[in-house]
C-alpha cells in the first residue's frame, strides 16, 4: 500500500539508471523533477524519505547544486528520514556533522564507520554478499542472516 514518489532531477545515461527508470514508469511511480523547497508541502504529502541522494560522489557532489539545496530542505523536513548507506552530507568516516540526521540508518552490505555516531531509531545491514576475503581484508564481522532473509536489524 505504498505511493512512492521519486525525485530524480538528472537523469543518467547509464543504463542500469535507464533500465530502472522504465521499470518505474511502466508501474505508474511519479518522477519529481525538483524537490519542493517549502519543507511543510513535503511533510503533508509524504509519510517518509528515502535519502539515496548522494551516492558513491558525495564528497565531489555534496557541495554542488542541486545537491546543496537538497540538504538544506532534508534538514528541515519532520517527516522519518531513512538514509541508505551514509546519510547524505555525512564523511564516510568521520560521520555527520552538517549534513541530515535520520531516523533509519540502512548500512548495505557493512556498517561504515560514521555509523558509529548515528544517533537515529533503527539502524539496519541489509545485503549478505560480502565475500571472505573482503570480510577478512577489512577485519568484519557481518551479523547472522536469520534463513535467507536479507535484512537485519543491528
Amino acid at each position: 500500500d505504498y505511493e512512492p514518489t521519486i525525485f530524480y532531477p538528472k537523469r543518467s545515461p547509464d543504463p542500469l539508471y535507464r533500465d530502472f527508470t522504465t521499470q518505474c514508469e511502466k508501474m505508474d511511480i511519479p518522477f519529481l523533477s525538483y524537490l519542493p523547497t517549502e519543507v511543510q508541502l513535503i511533510n503533508d504529502a509524504y509519510n517518509a524519505v528515502v535519502d539515496a541522494v548522494l551516492g558513491a560522489e558525495a564528497e565531489v557532489a555534496e557541495g554542488t547544486e542541486p545537491c546543496a539545496a537538497i540538504l538544506a530542505t532534508l534538514k528541515h523536513i519532520r517527516i522519518p528520514i531513512v538514509s541508505l548507506d551514509v546519510p547524505s552530507g555525512w564523511d564516510a568516516e568521520a560521520g555527520g556533522s552538517g549534513g541530515i540526521s535520520p531516523d533509519v540508518l540502512v548500512s548495505l552490505a557493512a556498517p561504515k564507520e560514521c555509523a558509529r555516531r548515528f544517533l537515529g531509531r533503527q539502524h539496519f545491514v541489509a545485503g549478505r554478499f560480502l565475500p571472505y576475503d573482503v570480510q577478512r581484508k577489512f577485519e568484519l564481522n557481518p551479523p547472522e542472516y536469520p534463513g535467507t532473509e536479507c535484512v537485519v536489524a543491528l
